[in-house]
């Protein structure tokens, strides 16, 4: 007998997508250290401790993000790259997180974040790079602190949960000592509900790992809301691994500064892992090739748009007298320069040599890669061979030849068997 489950009660936002209704008890404190207007906050257990000329840094940080990805979209759209994540939005989680690090510290990051490449000291053009199918990623993620990106969803929390195994094994971390390091792990609303990320929660809290998750709640996993992924606010997705969690307003710079630092300060000193949701919201599209209007409202948009990461911070700034019109032009010139300078060297770049793939498979070659790399050379020489040219196209001609002075009832022919097969299709 067939069993009849009953519909799932649900809720339609404003661009008609259906989630399910939160259950009780599924609310959770935000944390917030500036309002949307740009007026400083308090929280009981948090305080952002920097100076305005701290925070200046967080707005310069944030707007060379921005610029970034907006030559990442332009370059993908005129052709120069294959594909670009945007970011726009996010800029607050990014530039907040690696403030937060010291030089122990490890980050294992998903694809999209760009800003936080930018403040540890990635050079962008490794990004355009990777996005235009020159390599892998470039840069050294030990010199860095900055892992390369996981483009496999989800996949990388489990890598980290292992960097901070080894801090463990090695007696790196939980000493007291000033040089105790601990890790960042970055994934996004979707990928939470991935295996790979919870096993992850598993290890951690198995064995109280030095690891931080930063969960960078964006509210689309491309056009699943997330009301209709989690019942449950996704900073109380790690209650059942025993991994507190804590919600914070993903556009606050500070207070994503101020509640990472607390987490990292706390796993260093042995107190095992902890889940932050950055609360936040992707203005852009999921990628380059998604169309975002198809799944959501513009009035969404425009109601995110008002809580921008960047406006609220250099409103603050400018009122505490911090920073000026002349400051502002200053950085806008200089993000001018930036993007010019890597439009530049993005166009610039010159194709890759695939053969050259086949070195970085492992640390140290296999025999059947050198097999497979000397085969892969000889193949594409043979593009490049006169004599193998000459004969292609020696073939095409005759080819052409035949076709085209073949009699009119063999032309029928081939016709109708042609018709034959698509028909048979």
């Amino acid at each position: 007998m067939a069993v009849q489950t009953p519909a799932r009660q649900g809720r339609t936002d404003p661009s008609g997508v259906s989630g399910p209704a939160p259950t009780p008890g599924g609310d959770i404190r935000m944390i917030s250290l500036l309002g949307v207007d740009g007026v400083r906050l308090t929280d009981p257990d948090h305080a952002f401790g920097g100076t305005d000329a701290d925070v200046a840094t967080l707005l310069r940080d944030m707007v060379l993000t921005r610029r970034l990805d907006t030559e990442g979209t332009a370059l993908q759209r005129q052709g120069q790259l294959g594909l670009w994540p945007p970011t726009l939005g996010q800029e607050a989680v990014g530039a907040g997180t690696m403030r937060a690090m010291k030089s122990a510290d490890m980050c294992f990051p998903s694809y999209r974040e760009h800003g936080a490449a930018l403040v540890r000291g990635v050079d962008p053009l490794d990004l355009m790079s990777l996005w235009r199918g020159v390599d892998m990623g470039g840069w050294d993620p030990i010199a860095t602190r900055f892992n390369r990106y996981s483009i496999v969803i989800g996949s990388h929390p489990l890598h980290a949960v292992g960097w901070a195994m080894a801090l463990q094994a090695e007696g790196v971390t939980g000493t007291g000592g000033p040089d105790d390091g601990a890790v960042l792990a970055f994934f996004g609303d979707g990928a939470s509900a991935q295996g790979d990320v919870n096993e992850a929660f598993v290890w951690a809290a198995s064995y109280h790992a030095p690891v931080v998750f930063i969960v960078t709640n964006n509210q689309w996993a491309i056009s699943v809301p997330t009301s209709r992924q989690a019942i449950v606010p996704l900073a109380r997705r790690g209650e059942g691994f025993g991994i507190p969690g804590v919600r914070v307003d993903g556009n606050d710079a500070l207070a994503v500064q101020a509640v990472t630092e607390a987490a990292l300060d706390r796993a260093r000193a042995g107190q095992g892992p902890q889940l932050i949701e950055m609360f936040t919201y992707r203005l852009g599209a999921h990628t380059t090739s998604d169309d975002p209007t198809k799944y959501r409202s513009r009035a969404e948009e425009d109601r995110w748009r008002a809580k921008d990461p960047i406006e609220r911070v250099r409103t603050y700034l400018t009122r505490a007298g911090a920073i000026d019109d002349a400051w502002w032009a200053r950085l806008q010139a200089e993000a001018d320069d930036f993007a010019a300078d890597l439009r530049a060297r993005t166009i610039a770049l010159a194709p890759p040599d695939f053969a050259d793939w086949f070195d970085v498979v492992y640390a140290e070659q296999t025999p059947e890669l050198a097999d497979q790399q000397h085969a892969f050379r000889a193949y594409v020489a043979s593009f490049e061979d006169p004599a193998v040219e000459d004969r292609a196209a020696k073939d095409r001609a005759v080819k052409n030849h035949t076709a085209k002075n073949a009699a009119p009832e063999d032309r029928a022919a081939e016709q109708h068997a042609v018709h034959d097969r698509e028909g048979r299709r």
